[in-house]
């Protein structure tokens, strides 16, 4: 259906139903007085039908409007908000069936209350700007709650890695050689080059650029094989999945749709499930979690393992454990440490609930107790002495301030390839519940340290805190309001009594 007929509906349907409750003529009358039937009148009022000249002119008399009234798209200020929201580029690209909505389902959500609803959208609208939130933003936040719905595990994509095997068994020697993965593109129709990337002054921070129409994969020879391996298989799915709307750079430059950052994901997915098989990554979560001890040498060793980035094999844990194992309450989040006091929450997959910490927008400081953070700092320090080092990975047990949840935290720090005065943290939290302790034998070893924290310092309450960046100036405010409600209450009580 051509996007504008799809807008004059909706907002007919609109006007129609705003119209009619101001009239204060119901459904029944409309019927009798225009004869169209109660069922078509609904279906016009909710965007599935646009009536005809005549039928239109039958309403319009009906309610004693003229028809250029009715069927101007000038709409009352109340509904303004709702009509703007239908005409955006976000409403017409995001694909609410990927949620389970459809438009038409979503206006007649709308249409019950306008006034309220639009005060709620508008709320949004401003929220959004004062945050600076663009609509790409608005995606990748979908995208992740597309992801959390899903425990972030997708059946489909694990059989689509199976078939890949069963069609190509040399992919059976784990880890893979650049060179099969090549192969196997040739065969499904895709060169490698890895020249021009380097060529082109702009372009030289790229990972890979794909050309649809030679049909020619453009690599960056500045990454390591891992990266490398992952950028093959993520263009053999592509390839095999036949997924048709994608970005073609990576990282994705410039804008695109949510079906473009959707098929960027499963295809990211479908990579890393290539590269540490679910079968294989089964059996080595069984053999750690029986360990008496931890040993972080052990846990490092599956990089080295698939050949996959810390990044890597900490997302590919959290489609596994919460699928296989049942280990719903985890969260992973990506931290990148500008020096050893500046940090950026850059990416955070939160299952079950929302997990502390999450990301703000407020330009707060993140605890300094939380390994993330710590491990990206110890990090710093090594490197003075041994510039060579390029993985650190901890584990630190986290109690919550204030709250009865505590977390077993492993957490990698390494630096950022396109960024080397930068270095990343990458966590994968679990909360400490029966489940846990039953499976992780390692989980009481005295060797790991428990640490209070909480999520950022200016909400923090804890005394003299020697990790503290900030004053809590929020905790502050927030319990003088408790004060002056406090006290408000108690003039009201003496006033009644």
């Amino acid at each position: 259906m051509p996007k504008e007929i799809f807008e004059l509906k909706l907002i007919f349907g609109l006007k129609l139903k705003e119209i009619r409750n101001e009239k204060g003529v119901s459904y029944q009358e409309l019927r009798e007085k225009t004869g169209l039937s109660l069922s078509y009148l609904s279906e016009i009022e909710n965007g599935k039908k646009y009536p005809k000249g005549d039928k239109i002119m039958a309403i319009a008399n009906a309610l004693n409007v003229s028809y250029d009234e009715l069927v101007s798209l000038k709409v009352p200020k109340k509904l303004e908000p709702v009509v703007h929201l239908i005409q955006s580029d976000f409403f017409k690209a995001f694909p609410l069936e990927q949620f389970g909505l459809n438009p038409q389902k979503l206006v007649e959500i709308i249409s019950y209350d306008p006034e309220k609803i639009n005060a709620f959208i508008n709320t949004v609208l401003q929220v959004a700007r004062n945050f600076e939130l663009k609509q790409e933003g608005f995606y990748h936040a979908a995208l992740r709650s597309y992801q959390e719905l899903h425990n972030n595990y997708f059946e489909e994509l694990e059989h689509a890695v199976d078939e890949l095997h069963l069609e190509f068994p040399e992919l059976k020697e784990i880890p893979f050689s650049e060179n099969v993965l090549t192969e196997i593109l040739l065969k499904l129709g895709v060169r490698i080059s890895d020249e021009q990337l380097y060529e082109i002054k702009s372009l030289r921070n790229l990972r890979s650029l794909y050309d649809p129409k030679e049909r020619l994969l453009h690599i960056n020879r500045g990454l390591n094989s891992g990266q490398i391996n992952f950028l093959l298989g993520r263009e053999i799915a592509f390839q095999w999945t036949k997924e048709k709307k994608r970005p073609l750079s990576t990282p994705p430059q410039g804008h695109h749709d949510f079906e473009q950052i959707l098929s960027n994901y499963r295809t990211s997915y479908f990579s890393a499930a290539l590269m540490m098989p679910r079968d294989e990554v089964v059996r080595d979560i069984q053999a750690f979690g029986q360990r008496e001890t931890w040993d972080s040498k052990v846990f490092m060793s599956f990089m080295d393992k698939y050949d996959v980035t810390p990044e890597m094999i900490m997302q590919r844990l959290t489609n596994i454990l919460p699928s296989i194992f049942g280990y719903e309450n985890l969260f992973f989040l990506r931290f990148v440490g500008k020096g050893s006091n500046y940090f950026t929450l850059t990416k955070e997959l939160h299952l079950t609930r929302l997990h502390n910490p999450h990301g703000n927008e407020l330009n707060e400081h993140y605890c300094r107790r939380w390994i993330s953070l710590t491990i990206v700092q110890d990090l710093i320090e090594q490197r003075k002495t041994n510039p060579e080092l390029k993985y650190l990975a901890g584990i630190q047990r986290s109690r919550y301030h204030d709250s009865p949840n505590e977390y077993l935290c492993l957490s990698i720090a390494f630096p950022n390839v396109s960024n080397p005065e930068e270095l990343v943290s990458v966590t994968i939290g679990f909360l400490i519940d029966e489940t846990l302790t039953k499976r992780i034998r390692f989980l009481n070893d005295s060797a790991i340290p428990t640490r209070l924290v909480n999520t950022t310092c200016e909400r923090c309450p804890i005394q003299d805190c020697r990790e503290r960046v900030e004053e809590p100036y929020v905790f502050q405010g927030n319990l003088e309001s408790e004060i002056i409600q406090s006290d408000i209450q108690k003039v009201l009580d003496e006033k009644g009594e």
